[in-house]
Formats: structure tokens, sequence, C-alpha cells
């Protein structure tokens, strides 16, 4: 029976993602990215064990990835967590901020968009922030 909780129950089966992706984008990066990391931490806390999640950030906002943004702490902490923090290739080079510079830990995709699509058609459910 569905439930608030769980809307797509149907009599005894369960909806399940594949994944959780995250996605965080847009001007004013310093003041949401704080809130698109613990709403990731968050979501690993409330869905089941093992659910993969994955934060894209796309857009000037990708050089809050790297080392020396003041955010090194917060990113750490989400990387502790297994959660993974992915940086779109092409927003890295619109705001010219080498891969290499990412913090550890953080990954890069070509493109966030087909990274996020190609996601969604494997089944995982998407949030943006």
């Amino acid at each position: 029976m569905p439930t608030v909780d769980n809307p797509r129950q149907d009599a005894g089966a369960e909806f399940k993602a594949l994944g959780l992706l995250v996605h965080g984008a847009g001007p004013g990066a310093q003041d949401w990215l704080p809130g698109v990391l613990r709403s990731a931490t968050n979501a690993a806390d409330a869905l089941p064990a093992g659910t993969t999640i994955e934060v894209v950030i796309q857009g000037p906002g990708v050089a809050l990835l790297s080392g020396g943004s003041g955010f090194a702490d917060e990113i750490g902490a989400v990387l502790e967590r297994q959660i993974r923090v992915l940086a779109c290739g092409n927003s890295l080079r619109s705001a010219a901020v080498p891969p290499e510079q990412l913090l550890p830990g953080v990954a890069a995709v070509p493109a966030a968009i087909a990274h996020m699509a190609s996601r969604q058609w494997e089944g995982w459910a998407y949030v943006r922030l």
C-alpha cells in the first residue's frame, strides 16, 4: 500500500532507485554549496544503507571544489561518508580550474548534463538543489 514516505509502494513491491544524484548549479555557489553537501549527508542517513549518492556540481561553483576554496573540511566530511563529489569538466574549463587542482577525492566528469542523463536512464533518482 502506498504511503506518504513511499508513494510508489505497490502491493508489497518496493521501488528502489539505483542511486541518488544531487545536483548543485547556478550563481552564488558559496551560499548553496553547504546546503547541497548537508542534504547529501542527510540523504545518506535516511536512505537504505549502501545507497550510492553522487553530488554533481555544475557551473562556476566547481571552483569551490578546488584547493584553497575554504570548503575542504565540508567536502572531506562528505567524501568520508562514501558520497561521491563530481565536478563538471566543461564547467572546470570555463572557470579555468585544471582538474588537477580539485580536492583529493573529488572527481571530474566530462559533461555534467550527460552524466546526469545517463544516470537517470539507468534508474537513478535526481534532486536539484
